[in-house]
């Protein structure tokens, strides 16, 4: 069994940030997925892997699904518990998912497939699908077409390096984690949204990335400093404190 990294694990040490700062989805997103799977979420057994703290597994129990989450960390997998008890929870990942064969309608792995090893995971999800069940994968994407995201961008990039990944451009993360499949074997939607928040709410959402948690006890100060001169930044455009967080959800849909 290949082991989830240190730094997809990194996030127990944030959980409860995590779970407070990070953006959910928007109503079209689970709209989108029933669509594209072919049948409604109410009463579908649906597993979400990589379930972090709860917040796309939330989702799927408001719309009705029967939902396991699957969660690799101890700290995230407690958050999701403390939020959501009446939820069956199982320690697992994606590279080998605690789940009979044939068991799930669809499995969905919300900001966490590239967490794992394509060659192992796509094979595990065909395995756990029944006939006809689905596997959905999305990511929230910031959207760099908005200029003051774009700055953003590039202050993170010059601060954790060129090819640190904390925003993305929509229609990178299938081309990154899709590369087994051909194009057409996915249904793909991109789904532009936004949120309003605290600048303080903002910046915690930033600093839970792992691009900013590998770095440890090392990179508290250096991060503290760039936070606060990001709050200077974003003053200038958002001068009521209040940030609109721009988002492309990035959804990818395969029919077993």
């Amino acid at each position: 069994m290949t082991a989830p990294t240190p730094r997809s694990l990194s996030f127990d040490t944030a959980a409860a940030q995590y779970a407070a700062a990070r953006p959910g989805y928007p109503p079209a997103l689970l709209d989108a997925v029933e669509e594209l799977a072919g049948r409604p979420l109410r009463g579908a057994r649906a597993v979400d892997v990589g379930a972090g703290t709860g917040i796309a597994t939330r989702l799927l129990h408001e719309r009705g699904a029967r939902v396991t989450a699957v969660e690799p960390g101890p700290g995230m997998a407690a958050e999701l518990h403390r939020s959501l008890p009446s939820v069956p929870m199982v320690r697992g990942d994606g590279n080998r998912l605690p789940l009979a064969t044939g068991s799930v309608d669809l499995l969905t792995y919300a900001q966490s497939w590239h967490w794992t090893d394509p060659d192992l995971s796509l094979p595990e999800a065909c395995r756990v699908l029944r006939p006809g069940g689905a596997l959905a994968l999305w990511w929230n994407v910031s959207d760099l077409s908005t200029p003051w995201v774009a700055g953003q961008d590039d202050r993170l990039r010059e601060y954790l390096g060129a090819d640190a990944r904390v925003h993305g451009r929509p229609g990178d993360a299938t081309s990154r984690n899709l590369s087994l499949l051909s194009d057409d074997a996915f249904a793909k939607r991109l789904l532009p949204w936004s949120r309003r928040v605290p600048v303080d709410t903002h910046l915690a959402n930033l600093a839970t990335h792992s691009a900013f948690l590998v770095l440890g006890a090392a990179g508290e100060e250096p991060t503290r400093r760039f936070l606060d001169e990001e709050r200077g930044h974003l003053a200038t455009v958002f001068p009521d404190g209040v940030v609109e967080e721009r988002y492309v959800v990035e959804l990818a849909v395969l029919t077993a």
